[in-house]
């Protein structure tokens, strides 16, 4: 029986109805273009699962280092010094741009799994302000814990993120924990090597879209959205 349930924010419980202007777009405007080596480089350095518990100390010190992450980016695209501070704050800008909602049975579902007494906690990778997130979505009184990536020092799948998660949930054994989202790496391969139980959402509307998902495999339960998880928990 599951004794908690753990859930990714974006993709999972919320999408953007509005969304800034890419990174390509941003420099663009400025008359710069991404070349394709670093553009895939900072995909994939966004996706790795890197630990950088000594910027996450406070606020100060992780916004600090995600504007030096930044301006190593312009310069990278070939910007020189008279132009990489403002494109560094405009990036910054463009990257807290969005407009969020929950997706529609999210808060029901939500609801209802609280109301059966499983601890709800939200486990992502975002920036120091996932509560401003929430609150935007409309969620925020609906689950008991918010840890991400930014102060957990790790980002999906490293274990880090997952123990601190499990510690401010007051989770002892992983394999009491479903856990729910929409990336395979961070949220499905990274919860089942911490023994917790994967379920994937994969939304219909996201055929053609996204790159199709791997076939599941090893008990991983793949839903189109949360309402599947009142029978699976």
């Amino acid at each position: 029986m599951a004794r908690a349930v753990f859930l990714d924010f974006y993709g999972t419980l919320a999408h953007a109805r509005t969304w800034g202007p890419t990174r390509e777009e941003v420099l663009a405007n400025r008359g710069f273009s991404v070349p394709e080596d670093i553009g895939e480089r900072w995909r994939d350095e966004a996706a790795d699962g890197r630990e950088h518990v000594e910027h996450s100390a406070d606020a100060e010190t992780y916004r600090a280092w995600e504007h030096r992450r930044l301006r190593q980016y312009v310069e990278a695209c070939g910007v020189g010094p008279d132009d990489a501070d403002l494109l560094v704050d405009e990036l910054y800008t463009a990257t807290k741009s969005f407009e969020l909602q929950a997706y529609a049975e999210v808060p029901d579902v939500l609801s209802e799994l609280r109301r059966r007494g499983l601890t709800l906690a939200v486990c992502s990778n975002w920036d120091w302000n996932l509560d401003k997130a929430m609150a935007e979505a409309g969620l925020t009184d609906l689950v008991d814990v918010m840890v991400t990536s930014a102060r957990a020092g790790a980002r999906k799948p490293h274990p880090r993120i997952f123990e601190r998660t499990l510690e401010e949930a007051g989770v002892a054994d992983p394999a009491e924990v479903v856990f729910v989202g929409d990336s395979w790496a961070p949220d499905v391969e990274g919860p089942a090597a911490m023994g917790m139980r994967p379920v994937h959402v994969w939304r219909p509307e996201w055929d053609g879209e996204r790159e199709t998902p791997p076939a599941v495999t090893d008990g991983v339960v793949r839903i189109a959205d949360l309402r599947p998880l009142l029978e699976l928990t």
